[in-house]
């Protein structure tokens, strides 16, 4: 059995070094790069200005979600246990320099995320029979390129099915979730079981059927449920892990400028030897933008669609507010991790992966504080990250393989039971594996949108320029005139708590 996941994990790996070529890197990065400029560095400039927004719901916007909880749905399905497991592996095979090309790809995903939610509400749709709002990368593509370019929106809605069932919506968030709970309370492994010849924890088996039950109670929530346990869940849960990781950084401030210095180092290869500069550089750019784009998902296309819902009628003040995610997700938490790692030398301890690295490097940071409580406090963020990425993730995927079947509900309700399937099995793959499979799944996902994104650069210019010339005319948002069509807007939301299933999906 070993022999065949051996195998099973040297193609994937082959098949991910192929994807996440430097034809893919150039592409992301380049996206980021132009929108960047064509914009004026909007990221930069109006920061403070989409802070404000993020915490000031709109006044009049119509939607299926507040603005904030529009961004708490895709921070969902984003801080996840890619800021804590991701970063890990990150700068376990790319070295500390992964760090730096995450620090960069996230600073021009911003303006990636800017685009992307400016687009999604502007080429949105509102049901007139159910009030749901629909949105995302297939409608920008299709409304906004063209009808021509359907199957390019059809290959995006594919291929993000595929993300949200095998890659992160599933795999990887579960797989994290129960390492992390079974290295908590059973690490050697005492209660083993035999399953296909594998041994596995029995808190390991208990979890995932738990895990899996819980899941399958959730989803059929719909967005308002997701976006309400999200809104409660996610400010607590970053509050926490950076008030933790904080803790540790001011405990180890004398370190702080030499983690840099190596980042940076190893960044360009200065750590290797003279031969080997540049197949390091490579492996940190790779894992570094693949794990940054796990993490905050800029350039992938899934904020989107939860960007859509939000109550507004300005397509440029959700861009900001969606821009927020990236800086929160990257530019704050998974530096967190980032500098515990390399601070503590964590990630050179052999033999260790995933969560346990992270969990080593806290406990070696802290050590004024007990090793059970670390433990306790990594597996309690990571387990609720998990969880919320989960089911942020099936949303996400309900409505791309909505797009794609012709809003079949057949199909969708299959894709849930297939979906609750891959949480309960998640636990049993390797965690290379299901790393690999997930950046597989992504690369191919973020293809499409990002050919959309640099095609419609243009649209994005112009309705952002158009937007701060009636900001500054008005002197401020209140007296602003409203710029979506007002049919798109008119339309009083409803609550899909109250709905059957069936009326709660678009028809």
């Amino acid at each position: 059995m070993e022999s065949v996941f051996g195998a099973v994990n040297g193609a994937l790996v082959a098949i991910d070094d192929f994807i996440w070529g430097v034809p893919l890197m150039v592409l992301i990065l380049f996206g980021g790069i132009l929108l960047t400029v064509r914009l004026r560095g909007v990221q930069f400039r109006q920061l403070p200005r989409a802070l404000r927004y993020m915490v000031k719901n709109e006044k009049g916007g119509t939607g299926e979600v507040s603005s904030f909880g529009a961004l708490c749905t895709a921070l969902s399905a984003t801080i996840g246990t890619g800021n804590i497991v991701g970063v890990a592996t990150a700068i376990v095979a790319g070295g500390p320099g992964a760090m730096f090309w995450m620090w960069l790809a996230a600073l021009f995903g911003m303006a990636t995320k800017f685009s992307e939610g400016l687009l999604a509400v502007k080429y949105r749709d509102i049901d007139k029979k159910t009030g749901h709002v629909l949105g995302g990368p297939f409608y920008y593509i299709e409304r906004g390129m063209g009808m021509k370019w359907r199957w390019l929106a059809k290959m995006f809605a594919f291929f993000g099915m595929c993300v949200g069932l095998f890659g992160i919506g599933t795999f990887t968030q579960v797989n994290s979730i129960s390492g992390a709970i079974t290295g908590f309370f059973d690490p050697d492994k005492a209660l083993a079981v035999n399953i296909l010849g594998m041994e596995y924890s029995l808190v390991t088996v208990i979890g995932s059927l738990v895990l899996a039950l819980l899941v399958g109670l959730v989803v059929i929530g719909g967005l308002k449920r997701i976006a309400k346990v999200s809104e409660r869940v996610i400010p607590a849960m970053v509050v926490l892990y950076v008030g933790f990781s904080l803790i540790l950084i001011f405990a180890n401030l004398d370190k702080v400028p030499a983690a840099f210095v190596t980042i940076f180092q190893s960044a360009f290869g200065l750590q290797a030897a003279a031969g080997g500069m540049l197949g390091a550089i490579i492996i940190a750019m790779q894992k570094g933008i693949a794990r940054g784009i796990f993490s905050n998902e800029a350039g992938l296309g899934s904020a989107p669609i939860a960007a859509a819902a939000a109550q507004t009628k300005e397509p440029v003040r959700q861009g900001l507010v969606s821009m927020t995610g990236t800086f929160l997700d990257t530019i704050v938490v998974c530096s967190m991790t980032g500098l515990a790692l390399v601070m503590t030398g964590a990630y050179q301890i052999p033999g260790l992966e995933g969560a346990a690295v992270t969990t080593a490097a806290f406990q070696s940071g802290l050590p004024f504080i007990p090793a059970d409580i670390v433990s306790f406090v990594l597996m309690a963020c990571l387990v609720l990250f998990g969880f919320t990425t989960i089911l942020g993730w099936d949303y996400y995927g309900e409505r791309c393989l909505e797009y794609f079947s012709n809003g079949s509900m057949k199909a969708v309700k299959a894709y849930r039971w297939l979906y609750i399937a891959a949480v309960f099995i998640g636990p049993y793959m390797t965690v290379a594996a299901v790393w690999t499979i997930a950046d597989i799944f992504n690369g191919l996902m973020a293809i499409p949108n990002m050919i959309a994104l640099v095609a419609l650069s243009g649209v994005v210019v112009k309705e952002t320029r158009d937007y701060f010339a009636r900001l500054k005319a008005a002197g401020d948002e209140e007296g602003m005139e409203p710029h979506l069509p007002k049919d798109n807007w008119d339309i009083p939301p409803i609550d899909p708590l109250d709905e059957p299933d069936a009326a709660r999906m678009p028809a």
